[in-house]
C-alpha cells in the first residue's frame, strides 16, 4: 500500500499495483504552501473550538451564548439563511440576547470565497458597529511540531483541563464556571504548560490547542512578559502539535488581532498565512458597549 497525501491535507491509501506513474513534486513557494480551505470549513471548525454554553438555531443562523465570556461565544454565527428577511432576523436576534442580559453582536467575515462583505455592508447600513477585527491563519501543522527543541525536553506539561497553574497565567483573572465550560470545549482539547521558574509561581507560558479532524486549532498562547524573546511561545506551540499530529491532524488555524504585530511576525515564521478577516458588529446603541476583551 503506498500512502498518498492530497492538496487538501488528506491521506488516502491505494494498492501499490495500481499506480501507472509518479514523479517528485517539489516544495511550494512559501506564499502558497498549507492547507487548502473553505471559509465556512474554518468557520464551522473554529465555533466548535470555542463553544457557548447555550446555543439556538434561526434558520442556518446559530445563536451563542456564555454569559458574556468573549464575543465569539456570545455573537451570532450567520452562514447561511436565518429564514426570514434581514430585518426580521436581526429583531430577533436583538431580543434573543436582550432576553439574556447580553448586547447583540453578530460575527461575519471577509476577504474570502464565500463570506459576508454583504452582510457587513447592510449591518453599517443599519447603524450596526464594528467593534473588533482579526485574521484567521492557517498553516501546515508539521511545520509547527518541528520549531522549538525545548518542546522535546519534557519542559512542557500537557494537561487535558485548565487548572490552576495554567489559570495563574491566563490572561482573564476570576474565571468563572461558564469561562471553564467554554475553555474545555472542543473535540479534543489540551493545554499546555512552560512551569515558573520557581515552586508556586505563576508559569512561563502557557497554551490551549483544539484538535477537530485534520484540524488543530491555537488559542490563549501567553509567555511570562519577563521571559518573552525566549522562544517560550513556540516551545508551546510546538509540543502542542506534536500532540496534534499523534491524533491525526495535518493543518492548524489561530485568530490574531490585527495589532498584534509579535504574534502576527511569530504565525508567519512558523508558515501561516491570513485566510479571512472576522469582525464583531454590536447592536445600534446596544447596552454593554466595550463590555468584552478580545474575542
Amino acid at each position: 500500500m503506498l500512502l498518498i497525501t492530497r492538496k487538501s491535507g488528506e491521506s488516502v491509501r491505494i494498492l501499490e499495483s495500481s499506480l501507472v506513474a509518479g514523479k517528485v513534486v517539489p516544495a511550494a513557494p512559501a506564499r502558497r504552501r498549507g492547507p487548502a480551505a473553505s471559509y465556512e470549513e474554518l468557520a464551522h471548525v473554529s465555533s466548535r473550538a470555542w463553544r457557548p454554553v447555550e446555543s439556538e438555531r434561526l434558520g442556518e443562523w446559530e445563536l451563542r451564548a456564555a454569559a458574556g465570556f468573549t464575543r465569539r461565544a456570545n455573537s451570532v454565527l450567520p452562514i447561511g439563511d436565518p429564514g426570514m428577511p434581514l430585518d426580521g432576523a436581526l429583531d430577533a436576534v436583538r431580543r434573543w440576547y436582550g432576553d439574556r442580559g447580553l448586547p447583540a453582536y453578530i460575527q461575519t467575515s471577509t476577504g474570502a470565497e464565500g463570506t459576508q462583505e454583504l452582510l457587513c455592508a447592510e449591518l453599517e447600513r443599519r447603524g450596526w458597529v464594528r467593534e473588533v477585527t482579526a485574521e484567521m491563519w492557517i498553516g501546515g501543522l508539521a511545520a509547527v511540531a518541528d520549531r522549538g527543541e525545548e518542546a522535546e525536553s519534557g519542559g512542557v506539561v500537557m494537561s487535558r483541563e485548565a487548572d490552576d497553574a495554567w489559570l495563574a497565567r491566563y490572561q482573564r483573572k476570576g474565571v468563572s464556571e461558564v469561562a471553564l465550560k467554554v475553555l474545555g470545549s472542543g473535540p479534543s482539547v489540551w493545554f499546555a504548560t512552560v512551569p515558573g521558574a520557581s515552586e508556586g509561581a505563576a508559569p512561563a507560558a502557557i497554551g490551549r490547542c483544539v484538535v477537530d479532524g485534520r484540524w488543530a486549532g491555537f488559542s490563549a498562547v501567553e509567555v511570562d512578559p519577563g521571559q518573552r524573546r525566549r522562544g517560550l511561545a513556540t516551545t508551546v506551540m510546538a509540543a502542542l502539535a506534536r500532540r496534534a499530529l499523534d491524533e491525526g491532524a495535518s493543518a492548524a488555524w489561530l485568530q490574531v488581532e490585527n495589532d498584534n504585530a509579535g504574534a502576527r511576525a511569530l504565525y508567519a515564521g512558523m508558515g501561516f498565512a491570513a485566510h479571512h478577516a472576522h469582525h464583531h458588529y454590536r447592536e445600534p446603541a446596544g447596552p454593554g458597549a466595550g463590555r468584552y476583551g478580545s474575542p
